[in-house]
């Protein structure tokens, strides 16, 4: 399990008359992800959802508060906890000169998978995302939908306990975000743990068992989509989000 506690994350920058001031990113975030669900992390752009799970992932550090998965931390189980996760955003890098192939080649030597199923587990994934046609083409020439595949494909290699995707859908057509959705709906039938980012609400209401609600840093609501639905007296996640920061909106 996932497991955030009062987790605080602030930044210093210089303002317009060129004086250092504090901005909290995240503000007392407390929440868990389970094996075998789907969490989503919802809010508009500024709202603290990437620094959040940059933390997570082991890329940042909080200012406060505490973050175990397994029971363990990132302070003295780095490695171990890292081999557990996958981190996936809209926005990853992949290297464009190599191919699909030896790109998952390069991840399972990263993460140090077992010689003796490398060669199976790659084939079964390349198989599983209809990768055939392209896995030894470079990663530059190929098309938006493939190289989101081929994205999704290394995440795979190491046989991760839990998945963060981090606005993974955004700016996609809609087949390309259906192959990112039926793969979370797969990997929660495997009893992995999905911790999923977006600002598209109808999305997360489709797919999420649970949703975090953040709004400049600050969790605004969470639960069920039908909890929240029938709290906020709404029909849908947008509607519920602007009846729960009311006139903040304007700020």
């Amino acid at each position: 399990m996932i497991e955030l506690n009062n987790i605080v994350k602030k930044f210093e920058k210089l303002n317009e008359h060129n004086k250092k001031i504090i901005l909290t990113a995240d503000n007392d975030i407390s929440f868990e992800v389970k094996e075998g669900e789907v969490v989503g992390l919802l809010g508009p752009n500024g709202a603290g959802k990437t620094t959040l799970l940059r933390i997570i992932a082991g890329i940042m550090q909080p200012n406060e508060g505490t973050l175990t998965i397994d029971e363990k931390d990132y302070k003295h189980n780095e490695i171990e906890i890292k081999k557990q996760i996958a981190f996936l955003s809209g926005n990853t890098k992949l290297y464009k000169e190599l191919s699909p192939l030896e790109l998952m080649h390069l991840c399972a030597d990263y993460y140090k998978v077992d010689k003796k199923v490398v060669d199976k587990r790659i084939n079964e994934i390349i198989k599983r995302f209809g990768m055939e046609a392209f896995k030894n083409q470079r990663i530059g020439t190929l098309s938006t939908g493939q190289t989101q595949r081929v994205g999704i494909a290394r995440c795979l290699v190491h046989d991760p306990k839990y998945y963060i995707f981090d606005e993974a859908t955004s700016g996609l057509d809609i087949i390309s975000s259906k192959v990112i959705l039926d793969f979370i709906n797969e990997e929660k039938k495997n009893n992995k743990g999905i911790l999923y980012s977006t600002h598209y609400m109808e999305e997360a209401e489709n797919i999420c068992d649970r949703v975090i609600l953040l709004n400049k840093g600050r969790i605004i609501a969470s639960g069920t989509p039908e909890k929240i639905l029938k709290d906020t007296k709404t029909d849908n996640l947008r509607d519920a989000f602007f009846v729960l920061i009311g006139d903040d909106k304007n700020e």
